[in-house]
């Protein structure tokens, strides 16, 4: 059963014409996957990029290796610099990066948990939201809600853009 939250941003993308690609590091392609889920996907859907390791972000996306050095891969600054890599690689009117701590193991803290999560949306090379969230529960479940998540800010966002 398709989410709420998707369908709606979906309809928004397609009624507006816009196109959308994800560079992804913890949801490990899950956007990609649920948003291509949906009828006519090929229509706003570009693709997307998984820069699970570092190195990626480094060399792909160009994300100096001294931002993430500085602020960790999982960071608001790290999520901004994939999305705006990820714009230099694939023609969108969106692109959406993502990061995040889904499970142990990264550079979790008392102050960055398992489960914080960080999205950052450029439309038409400006920032249009950037986002820290933390949920609970497996790393499955934290994802979706990631997607989820995403999906309503974008079509919040969405509705009254021009």
């Amino acid at each position: 059963m398709l989410n709420a939250d998707l369908s709606r941003c979906t309809e928004l993308l397609l009624e507006k014409k816009l196109t959308i690609a994800f560079a992804e590091s913890a949801s490990a392609g899950r956007m990609v996957a649920e948003f291509s889920m949906v009828p006519n996907a090929g229509k706003f859907l570009k693709g997307g990029f998984v820069c699970y390791d570092a190195c990626l972000k480094e060399d792909i996306l160009e994300v100096p290796k001294k931002l993430v050095e500085q602020f960790t891969p999982e960071s608001p600054e790290v999520t901004k610099a994939i999305a705006e890599g990820l714009s230099k690689l694939i023609k969108a009117d969106i692109h959406i990066g993502v990061t995040g701590l889904p499970a142990p193991g990264g550079s979790e803290t008392p102050e960055k948990p398992v489960g914080t999560m960080f999205i950052c949306c450029i439309y038409k090379n400006k920032e249009l939201f950037a986002e820290r969230v933390i949920f609970n529960g497996e790393p499955e479940e934290i994802i979706l809600r990631t997607v989820f998540h995403t999906a309503e800010l974008l079509a919040n966002k969405l509705q009254f853009l021009e």
